[in-house]
């Protein structure tokens, strides 16, 4: 589902990204876990199209992220670690532009925003401006525009950050649930407790290189992942 070949993205001479590559397969939630500066979220927004690279290639379902950007964007769905979503609009006409944006027919849309929007216990803020909501529920609603469109791809930098626990544990079945059906998350997170029990594979990068990655049993062994990712983290 997605495929990244020796992704480099440079900020002058500095490489914030170095030959990068990570293959996430239909199905599967992948987690991306390093420190602040990494390059987790240079990586994240290459995939997505919103930064170029220099070098390497990014695949979404067999297409070229550089070459077909338009077809590749169909079937993804891309949350920022702090969402800019317009603060003028109603949650429900937010909804719908985005609806509109991937041309979802009118039943489609209105039954999974009516489901995830009742899921996520905002349905009766829909009504009201974006601006009156909280940080919280400004990321539900990120969330609920990621789901609508049923992409096959969700790329999520730091999807759990405001959450209260109930809906922290709503996204993780959401998570689960959207990939037993076929479809595939990359997501970066600080939270190693979620990753270690939700990703079916994770990937650590440091300083924009892969450190580490695999399954979570290949890549922990019989310790914590909390201490594995510190043990090579304080590596040189």
């Amino acid at each position: 589902m997605l495929k990244i070949e020796h992704l480099t993205k440079k900020y002058g001479v500095k490489r914030a990204i170095d030959d990068l590559s990570i293959h996430i397969e239909k199905g599967e939630v992948y987690g991306f876990i390093g420190h602040n500066g990494a390059g987790k979220t240079t990586t994240l927004k290459s995939i997505v199209g919103i930064l170029n690279f220099e070098e390497g290639e990014i695949f979404i379902d067999g297409r070229s992220i550089k070459k077909e950007p338009l077809e590749c964007k169909r079937i993804i769905a891309y949350i920022p670690d702090n969402p800019d979503l317009y603060d003028y609009m109603t949650g429900i006409k937010y909804l719908n532009f985005i609806a509109d944006i991937y041309q979802i027919d009118e039943t489609t849309r209105r039954n999974n925003i009516e489901k995830y929007a009742k899921a996520f216990e905002i349905y009766p803020a829909l009504v009201q401006p974006i601006a009156s909501y909280s940080h919280g529920m400004k990321q539900k609603l990120a969330l609920i525009s990621a789901w609508i469109h049923e992409p096959k791809l969700i790329v999520m930098d730091e999807p759990f950050v405001g959450l209260d626990p109930k809906a922290s544990h709503l996204l993780k079945q959401m998570m689960k649930e959207f990939c037993l059906n076929g479809g595939s998350i990359f997501f970066s997170t600080h939270v190693l407790e979620v990753a270690e029990k939700l990703c079916d594979k994770i990937a650590i990068i440091k300083e924009g290189r892969l450190i580490s990655f695999g399954t979570i049993e290949e890549v922990k062994g019989d310790a914590s992942l909390e201490d594995v990712f510190l043990e090579l983290e304080n590596k040189e």
